[in-house]
């Protein structure tokens, strides 16, 4: 059952699931297409990012990318052996110190870079919980900021692609989606 939100924004809740379920079905369907016609699958790099609101700011990374300073949310690879939800709480803390309670899953968005690199980000809304200080930040991030929408678009550094502001705009027209919209499938590793 939907908590009562979604009652009410059933349609809006259904509209969001579907587009994300049509961008990984036409990932899906180009990697097969590959797969038939060339000796290498295609596959684009699947990562997390985690939107942290706290009193009209979100938690964002300032990090150096190829020599240029940029803003992101906490976001990252997958790594194998590893769930979507593992991989947004671990980069959270990873690269800002934070840890945080996932609350909401806010949508699949798929982006390709000027250099030709292919991303599939999984955003996903969380609450702070706890700070550490004196943690080491992952190799490359400056610092972690809280900063309000208007001053992660206006700032000094630039969002580091268009999905860090459309995964806050997402997050503050309100697309949340429980946890469970998020399925983990385990293989039994002692079947063949």
């Amino acid at each position: 059952m939907l908590p009562r939100r979604f009652a009410r924004d059933g349609e809006m809740a259904a509209a969001i699931l579907a587009e994300s379920s049509c961008k990984i079905m036409q990932m899906q369907e180009i990697s097969s297409h590959m797969k038939n016609g060339a000796e290498a699958v295609w596959r684009p790099d699947v990562t997390v990012a985690t939107i942290v609101p706290r009193d009209g700011r979100f938690l964002i990374v300032e990090e150096d990318v190829r020599g240029q300073r940029v803003l992101n949310q906490p976001a990252g690879h997958l790594e194998p052996d590893e769930t979507l939800l593992q991989a947004a709480r671990r980069e959270t803390r990873e690269e800002t110190g934070w840890t945080v309670e996932l609350e909401h899953f806010v949508g699949v968005y798929q982006w390709t870079s000027a250099t030709g690199e292919h991303f599939l980000r999984f955003a996903f809304a969380a609450r702070a919980l706890a700070h550490d200080p004196v943690q080491p930040l992952d190799a490359g991030i400056v610092r972690a900021l809280w900063l309000n929408r208007s001053e992660i678009a206006a700032g000094a550094a630039p969002p580091r692609s268009p999905m860090v502001l459309r995964c806050i705009d997402d997050w503050l027209a309100g697309n949340r989606l429980p946890l469970s919209a998020i399925r983990e499938l385990v293989q039994d590793v002692r079947l063949p």
